[in-house]
Formats: C-alpha cells, structure tokens, sequence
C-alpha cells in the first residue's frame, strides 16, 4: 500500500479512535479503544471491529492504562512527522511476500531472559530458554513450513540439512544456549514432525530412533574470544578505540548533565540496591544506569523476597528509559565513528553471510548470528533507523531478533542475473510476542533494496577485514599480533636510515659461516655424548613427559 494511503487510514481511525480516560491535556470519548492483541505485547487500532493495521509494540513493564496513554501521545507525534513515510506502519508481508520467494535469510537474536549482568557469568534461564525457542519456531513457521508464503525456496522443512544452515555465537554461554535453544525450535525433534525420517530400519528388521524423540543436532560455531570470527558477532570485545569512545560519552556535557539531573531520583532507590554487595550510595548514579535497572528488573520477575518488588511499575518505567538513553549514547554517536565498531563488523557479517547464499546460488538458505543488545543499538544508529522511529533508541527485548531477507519475483530457480532480480529487505521483531516488521534502511524509505544497493550502503559502513578492525581498535589480542608484525617489518624496510643491500650481504655471510662452525662442534660433541648411560636418557624422558601431563591435571 502507498505511503499516503496508509497514513490516511491511520489519520482517519485516530480521528474517531482515542483510548478513554488519558490524563493531562489529551481529550478523549469514553467510546474510544485502543486494544492489545493476543501476544499482550502490541497495541492496535481497531476500526469498525477490524484493526487499520497501525500498531505500536507496548512500552515495556508499565501499568496497561499509563501504556495506552503512552500509545495516544506516540500515535498523535508519529501521524504529524512520521507516518508520511509510513515509518510507525506495520505493513502486513503477507501480502507483498505471495508475489515473491525468498532464497535466504540472516537473522541476528539478542539472548532472552538472564541472570543479572551485575555478578558477572550470567546465564540463560528457563524463562529465557523458552523464549528463544519461540522465537526460533515462530521463524521456522515463516521461512520452513510448506504452507508459509515465505518460506525459503527448496529448504529442508523437516530435518536439518547442514549445507543450508549456519550458527554461530561468541564461545560465552548464555550466547551458545540462546543459539541453542532457538535452533531447537527452528528444527525441534523429528519424531513429532516425521516419524518416519526420524527412524531407520536396520537389517535384522528392527527400527531405531536417535535419542530424545529424534533430537535434530544442529552444528552451532563457538568462537573463541581468540579467534578473529569473533569480531563479526562481538566486535566492541577486545576493541581499546571502542572503549574510548565509551570513556568520552561519559565525559560529555549530555551526560553530565544527566548525571546531575537525575541525582535525588537514583538516590532513592538505594535502599532496594543496599544488599548488593559493592554498591555504595555513590553508585547511584545515572552512570550505572543500566546496571542498576537491569538489578531491579532482574529481581522483580525472579525474586518474591526482593525490596525491588516494592519498585513501582511508572518507577521501573523510568528506570528502563533512563538505561535506553545511557547504552544508546555509548554504543552510537554520528560523530564519534569508534563507538559503532562493533556494528561495522556485524555488518560485514551479515554482508557475508547473504554473500554466500548469493555465492552458491542459494545452497546456504538461513544464517543465525547470537549477540548482545548493544551490537543492536549500534546498528540501529549505523543504519538511520532512528530516523525513522523513535523506538530505535531504546534497548531490544529479550530474545529480540533482526532478520534481512533476499528475495525476488515469484520464480522456482535462483535468479541468473543477481544485479536485476535480487532486493534485500530489513525486518526487526521487538521480543519473544513482537511481529517481525519491515524497516527501510540507510534512510531511503524503500521496503526492499537492491541487491548491489545493498551491498553498496553496507560496505560504505563496514569494517570488512579482521586487519582493518585490528588497525581500526589498536587492538592486541594475539590474532592481531601478525597484522603488527606485518606493520612492523614494513614500516622498517622502508626506512630511510635501513642499512645498504651490501652491508646486508656480508653480515648474512658471516652469519653463515658462524653457523656451519657451530654446527660442525655440536657434531663432534653429540659423538661423545652417545655413550651416556639409558638410564639418563629415560630420566630425561620421563622430565619432559611429566611437565606435560602436570599441566592438563
């Protein structure tokens, strides 16, 4: 539908839709509603027992009245400034995904519900664990199922083919099991799908079944935090530059600012915090903003004898917009560049990761990278998607996901001519209830884009090689070590003050000459020593094996 179009539907149903009993300056009928849908998680407009299709996902944690009021506001802001580039409309893909068919999809998932991050090791909880797992079936009911208008052309429905499937996630256990547990549900046990590609007949006419009801073991790439693929998923990890960029939004006058103004309001909540054991009243400041509401959302939804329970729904509120504006200046600044490292890389990653779909013509069908909200935030802001709604400034939910499709025209083969036929489109599913919805990217307003456009604007923001992120963060992990040498030994030969070509030959002659002399006395030394008594060589022996083996005990 056209933009003007939708925003006339939305400008028409406000016009006689207003939620009842909002306080402060909006008047509205006691007639008007504005309702969730079944998730909970997503107001609506409802038009003559129908929805218009304008919806918003809720604000997070607050009380359902406040949420409406907080909906009617953002509803009137959005139809003056945003909704002429249908930016605040969820379009339904039903629609334009029946003319087309989907060769490929990269998905990038926040993990879900977790410890705190405040004792460091934080894990995935059961809740957590059941939320990726939704996530990870409801995505297998768009891009797998037969009856899916979008489903991937030609991919395995049922059993898990791995030449069409890549995951991977840092070697860091709450990202391996959020990986893990959406995989599950991606392609969950065989015997509830079928039975029988989930058994084998074996000669003697007996039949046998893998464990756990046919438990689809699907390959999941750890990444070591030494490894250099790391840095597709987590690049702000072992990254200097990014912590600099970090230490001066702290020391900004905006943060300052914040710091001082939001001084008496962290104060008072230090009573609820006192049991943590290294928070003192000076560390209630905005500059733990989101510790310190990560500590008390955490304890409100896992712990009934907490103090946080006394946190009031409008205070945690409060608590979270606070942390959205702190974690969104640390990870974008337009005019600080080192603060998106880490989304310049996860850029390139998905780059390549659509690249060999493109590559193989469509043999790798669905990619799934596990990171951190933070990665989120910086793309968000890479990608001017906080142009377009004011949403994107806040923190993703749990078990939030962005997914880019590469599609084309209806057809039953992988397009010949990439360039013409293949478009990209950004989707972005706020939470485990959220829709997946369709967002331009780079500012352009078009659903879809171009494949070679595409790839255009994210090359233009990416960090695409492991040297130029090593360069790019003065970074000293030990696979950086290399691109330093490299450096090194370049910078020196092409030294002005480097000595002559024929210095050089006469020092490596000597230098092998002294050599062919060492050689020649530790001839005549190792003759003496070959009658050393086998005791002393087993001795010998025995030392060296016992330090290896001590060092794996």
């Amino acid at each position: 539908m056209h933009a003007k179009c939708l925003a006339a539907v939305a400008q028409e149903t406000f016009e006689h839709l207003r939620p009842s009993g909002l306080e402060g300056d909006v008047d509205s009928p006691a007639s008007a509603e504005i309702s969730l849908d079944e998730s909970g998680e997503i107001f609506c407009l409802a038009a003559d027992g129908g929805r218009a299709g304008h919806c918003l996902p809720r604000p997070a944690l607050d009380s359902l009245h406040s949420a409406k009021a907080w909906y009617y506001k953002r509803l009137q802001e959005g139809l003056s400034k945003m909704l002429p580039t249908a930016a605040f409309i969820v379009i339904s893909l039903v629609g334009s995904a029946a003319a087309e068919t989907v060769h490929g999809v990269v998905v990038f998932s926040r993990h879900g519900d977790r410890t705190t991050k405040h004792y460091g090791a934080q894990s995935l909880t059961s809740v957590g664990a059941q939320q990726c797992f939704e996530v990870g079936s409801d995505y297998r009911g768009r891009y797998l199922e037969a009856d899916s208008s979008s489903r991937i052309l030609n991919i395995s429905e049922d059993q898990y083919v791995s030449s069409q499937i890549y995951a991977s996630a840092p070697d860091q256990g709450i990202l391996l099991n959020t990986a893990t547990a959406f995989l599950q549900g991606l392609y969950p046990p065989l015997v509830g799908l079928n039975a029988q590609v989930a058994s084998s007949t074996l000669n003697n006419g007996s039949t046998s079944t893998s464990p756990l009801n046919g438990y689809q073991y699907v390959l999941l790439h750890g990444e070591n935090s030494n490894s250099p693929d790391t840095i597709w998923i987590k690049g702000d990890d072992g990254c200097p530059t990014n912590a600099k960029a970090y230490k001066a939004f702290e020391a900004s006058e905006e943060f300052q600012t914040r710091v001082t103004e939001t001084k008496d309001f962290y104060g008072s909540f230090y009573d609820v915090l006192e049991s943590v054991y290294d928070y003192k009243p000076e560390n209630m400041t905005y500059k733990n903003a989101y510790d310190i509401f990560d500590l008390v959302n955490v304890a409100r939804i896992h712990n009934s004898t907490s103090l946080a329970r006394n946190v009031t729904d409008e205070e945690l509120f409060q608590l979270r917009t606070l942390a959205d504006s702190a974690e969104f200046g640390y990870n974008f600044n337009a005019s600080k560049p080192d603060s998106t490292i880490h989304a310049k890389t996860l850029a390139a990653g998905i780059l390549a990761q659509l690249n060999q779909t493109v590559a193989s013509k469509g043999k790798l069908k669905f990619s799934l990278l596990a990171g951190s909200y933070d990665t989120f935030m910086s793309f968000f802001g890479l990608t001017d998607l906080i142009t377009i709604s004011d949403d994107f400034y806040g923190l993703p939910d749990y078990a939030s996901t962005m997914a880019f499709e590469l599609v084309s025209d209806n057809t039953t083969v992988f397009p010949a001519n990439v360039d013409a036929d293949l478009r990209v489109r950004f989707l972005f599913r706020n939470g485990t209830f959220g829709e997946l919805t369709a967002f331009p990217l780079f500012g352009t307003g078009e659903d879809t884009l171009s494949w070679p456009r595409f790839v255009e604007e994210m090359q233009k923001r990416a960090i695409s090689t492991v040297e130029e992120w090593c360069t790019a963060c003065s970074s000293l992990v030990s696979f950086c070590a290399a691109y330093q040498d490299e450096e090194a030994t370049t910078s020196s030969s092409g030294s002005s003050g480097g000595m002559s070509n024929v210095v050089a030959g006469v020092i490596g002659a000597m230098v092998t000459l002294g050599v062919v002399v060492i050689g020649a006395i530790a001839f005549f030394m190792m003759k003496k020593r070959r009658t050393a008594p086998v005791s002393q060589v087993q001795e010998s022996m025995a030392e060296k094996s016992s330090l290896r083996s001590g060092g794996s005990v």
